[in-house]
């Protein structure tokens, strides 16, 4: 219950909830959009999906300064993979929270002379080079953790019995593939962080590549895809130890 109470404290844990809402209001609206005795309902969830979304606008006032806070931190990481990585994606994030600010602006009235459409766009670019920075941080890591797996003894030892039982398959299909996807299992398994953040970040990567037209999906898929991201955000910020670091 106190980790309940201290998630909806936060700013981010109710906009998590308000995220989770609105990408599960897209999805039952998609699937309801056939059934002419749901119109009612559908009618009052995309109502309640465009409230949701306007609420969470509202709780992301203050983040692009956290993001630039964020990014004068992880330049100063000694790794320069991972400073590239994660200053390049909390900088686009803290020019997609700027947009999305002038765009929520405009939507009530304190600004009227801009493009919303071009405006709506630029963000979902910022938004899109974000989470292409943040994944190739997830694949990094994962192939640290895959090298190190790998040069462990007792690990090697555990691999080479796992290849002995099915060798004659793995020789049969592609050359060294069970090995590598066992690695690969087997590394994400030990750290489900960095598991849980590669899911999280592919999910997400699907709503901008839709917006921008670059892999045309269905609301469907952006609404299931949406709703597992938040729900593993809210997984993570209610588990901290879920939560990748740096």
């Amino acid at each position: 219950m106190d980790a309940v109470v201290r998630f909806t404290n936060q700013s981010q844990g109710r906009d998590r909830i308000f995220r989770a809402s609105q990408y599960a209001c897209a999805l039952s609206t998609y699937l309801l959009r056939n059934n002419s005795e749901r119109k009612g309902l559908v009618a009052k969830l995309k109502s309640l999906e465009s409230n949701m979304s306007a609420g969470r606008k509202l709780l992301r006032l203050g983040n692009t300064v956290n993001s630039v806070a964020a990014a004068k931190r992880t330049i100063q990481l000694s790794d320069r993979v991972l400073c590239l990585c994660l200053t390049a994606a909390n900088v686009n994030r803290a020019l997609y929270f700027l947009l999305d600010n002038v765009l929520w602006a405009r939507s009530v009235g304190l600004i009227r002379d801009i493009d919303k459409e071009r405006w709506s766009l630029n963000s979902s670019r910022c938004y899109f080079l974000s989470l292409v920075m943040s994944l190739t941080r997830d694949v990094y890591v994962v192939l640290q953790l895959m090298a190190q797996r790998a040069r462990d003894k007792h690990f090697r030892q555990k691999m080479e019995v796992r290849l002995g039982e099915s060798s004659e398959v793995a020789e049969a299909v592609v050359p060294h593939l069970d090995a590598f996807l066992f690695l690969l299992l087997e590394s994400l398994k030990s750290h489900p962080a960095v598991a849980l953040d590669m899911l999280k970040n592919a999910c997400d990567l699907f709503i901008p590549l839709d917006r921008l037209g670059i892999y045309k999906s269905n609301p469907g898929v952006v609404g299931f895809c949406g709703l597992m991201s938040s729900l593993i955000g809210i997984i993570t910020l209610l588990e901290p130890k879920l939560t990748l670091k740096p």
